[in-house]
């Protein structure tokens, strides 16, 4: 698709033109190739990471059937993700999803998909983390330290230290700079994929039933007020835990070669690829396991399905391939969250901006963003220690923030185009030309759907075991609520008065940047350090 006849093509001068554009002078190093891209977004992603984690809650809500909610998040999530690859064939720039909501819509919109983005991206790194827990005890019991895995609290306790060792490791990854990042990264895509192509063609050589088995609801929909569409619906938080992070790419764009070409492609890439790879995974996996009334089905997920199809040493060297999944996974979401800090500190938008946004000399990469994030992560850890439903709580909550941060990029893209004021990338770069609009109005619907049916006070959610509380089924949407309306009270109270690019970032350190970046009448950001100040946006 290519852009309509009557927009001017885009100045193409070079990988950092966009940059100016924003305000900012180009700091990180341009070290990322097309593929680097590709396996960020796919990483993130992580076909064997989510679908590992999660087809217990998918199966064990909706039985066989709940496959069909797979191409369902895939159709909602494309709509988004082809809106976003637009968006960075125009804007391919670090903290996508905040710089991209504050150009679109405002200062204060910016801040808050910001704001949101970091909480969840927290959340998420710890809730990517527990998911060594669902691997390693399967590889071998020695990795049960915390009692022997039968206890109330064993599981969720051990699934905190596995998780607690996970995070230091990307912490220091990230903080030795984005080229030793993207080694390890590509590597554990490559083995990944491999292991993922693998996976479906030994599922298919142990067929034992048909694909008939899509239409079987083991009757999950019996006391449900909306009978199975209930059970489906729950069911699909399965999928939709997985089909996100594609931006991560864009994220990426100012560390990329010619990002504002490669940039939409590895999003759309790393989202199409997740759906073939991890359908035909699921799909396989129900027509190979030995009984779908298997109790590990529902308790171990696919760990069960491998080790019951492949047999206990071919099972075990697949879960190894799991665990590099998860390890890659948990790399690529802390890089993102390394990138979002980095942008929204430049921007005088977090505490002690400065320091957030240092660049260090010698690894061209924000170092302090590296270990804040995975010392906050460690805090989410550390506060659900003795929870038994912590998988799907933490999970939850980190899934509903990103959501509800993408719905701040599409909305205000949507007014944008209703309002004549979209202009997208020119120069042969990716557009959606006249299926913008419909594309954009279907990505707005899902984004807003999504975010209701994953906060619904759901006691199978979260409150799962007893003792029943309502402010524990109400917990997503309380805690959504806190965060959005805390952090954005904090904004309009303390950190307006500061928004501004810093002096050391800026591309005219003398001079307010034409494209309105940012709001505010503050000189600094209380750490000294002189800024310039853009007018109100």
């Amino acid at each position: 698709m290519t852009a309509p006849a009557d927009i001017p093509p885009e100045d193409d001068t070079g990988d950092d033109t966009g940059l100016a554009e924003f305000g900012y002078r180009p700091e990180l190093k341009r070290t990322l190739g097309t593929f680097h891209t590709f396996a960020a977004g796919i990483s993130y992603i992580s076909i064997l990471t989510g679908t590992f984690q999660l087809f217990y809650f998918g199966y064990g809500h909706g039985g066989p059937a709940y496959w069909w909610s797979w191409p369902m998040v895939f159709a909602g999530q494309l709509m988004v993700a082809l809106s976003f690859a637009e968006l960075a064939a125009r804007h391919p720039v670090a903290g996508s999803v905040y710089n991209w909501a504050k150009k679109l819509g405002n200062p204060h919109l910016g801040w808050l998909a910001g704001w949101l983005m970091l909480v969840a991206s927290v959340v998420s790194l710890a809730a990517v983390a527990l998911a060594y827990q669902l691997t390693l005890p399967q590889i071998s019991r020695v990795f049960q330290f915390v009692g022997d895995g039968t206890g109330t609290y064993d599981a969720a306790t051990n699934a905190v230290l596995l998780a607690a060792l996970l995070i230091l490791f990307t912490t220091l990854v990230n903080a030795f700079g984005v080229k030793l990042m993207a080694r390890i990264n590509t590597a554990g895509v490559f083995v990944e994929l491999i292991a993922t192509a693998v996976l479906i063609v030994l599922f298919a050589l142990h067929i034992v039933r048909g694909p008939g088995v899509l239409l079987q609801t083991h009757h999950t929909g019996a006391g449900q007020p909306l009978g199975y569409l209930g059970a489906f619906l729950t069911a699909s938080l399965a999928s939709a835990y997985v089909m996100y992070g594609f931006d991560t790419a864009a994220s990426l764009g100012e560390e990329s070669l010619d990002p504002s070409r490669n940039a939409p492609r590895a999003i759309l890439r790393a989202l199409i690829a997740s759906f073939v790879l991890g359908g035909l995974v699921l799909l396989l996996a129900l027509m190979s396991v030995g009984s779908l009334d298997g109790k590990g089905l529902t308790t171990d997920g696919l760990q069960y399905v491998v080790l019951d199809v492949l047999g206990d040493t071919g099972g075990k060297a697949m879960l190894w391939c799991v665990l590099i999944a998860v390890t890659v996974c948990a790399l690529a979401v802390h890089t993102a969250a390394i990138r979002l800090t980095f942008a929204m500190a430049r921007d005088t938008n977090l505490p002690f901006a400065a320091r957030l946004a240092r660049v260090s000399p010698r690894f061209r990469t924000p170092v302090l963003p590296a270990v804040l994030i995975g010392v906050l992560s460690l805090a989410v850890l550390l506060l659900n220690i003795r929870q038994p439903q912590i998988f799907s709580v933490v999970t939850s909550l980190g899934i509903i923030l990103i959501y509800a941060a993408y719905l701040l990029v599409t909305a205000p893209m949507l007014v944008a185009r209703l309002r004549g004021g979209w202009r997208p990338a020119g120069g042969g770069r990716f557009s959606l030309g006249r299926w913008g609009l419909p594309v954009n109005i279907v990505a707005v619907l899902w984004g807003a759907a999504m975010i209701v049916n994953l906060a619904w006070p759901r006691a199978a959610v979260y409150n799962a075991t007893g003792p029943q509380h309502w402010y524990l089924r109400w917990g997503a949407v309380l805690f959504v609520g806190a965060v959005a309306v805390g952090g954005f009270a904090y904004y309009w109270c303390v950190q307006r008065h500061r928004t501004g690019i810093l002096a050391d970032h800026a591309a005219r350190p003398s001079t307010a940047p034409s494209a309105g970046i940012g709001a505010g009448n503050g000189t600094g950001d209380g750490n000294g350090t002189e800024v310039s100040v853009p007018a109100d946006g």
